[in-house]
C-alpha cells in the first residue's frame, strides 16, 4: 500500500507540474504577443507624428496636447494650460 500512495503522490506532484508549465507557457506567449503589437503600435505612432510634422504641426505641442486630453477634464483645469495648448493647435491648423 505503501507504494500505491507514494506512486500516487508523484502522479499528482507531475500533474500540478505540468499544469503549471502549461499555465507558464500561456502566460509567457501572451506576453511576447502584446509585445509584439505594443512594437507595431509604437512604430505606427512613430509614423503618425511624422506625417504631422510633415504637415507643419508642431510634435512637442502635439504630443503636450495628446498627453493633456488623457488626463481628467478637472486635471486639466487645475492645470489651466489646455487652453494654451488649444492655442497652439489652433494656430497651426489655420496656416494651411
Amino acid at each position: 500500500m505503501a507504494t500505491s500512495t507514494i506512486n500516487t503522490c508523484i502522479a499528482g506532484d507531475q500533474a500540478t507540474l505540468s499544469f503549471a508549465e502549461d499555465q507558464l507557457k500561456a502566460i509567457a506567449e501572451r506576453v511576447e504577443r502584446y509585445e509584439g503589437e505594443a512594437m507595431t503600435i509604437s512604430g505606427d505612432t512613430k509614423k503618425i507624428y511624422g506625417d504631422a510634422k510633415g504637415n507643419g504641426y508642431d510634435v512637442n505641442a502635439l504630443r503636450t496636447i495628446i498627453r493633456m486630453r488623457k488626463q481628467d477634464a478637472n486635471e486639466r483645469a487645475e492645470q489651466g494650460r489646455f487652453s494654451i495648448c488649444e492655442r497652439e493647435e489652433y494656430a497651426q491648423t489655420s496656416k494651411s
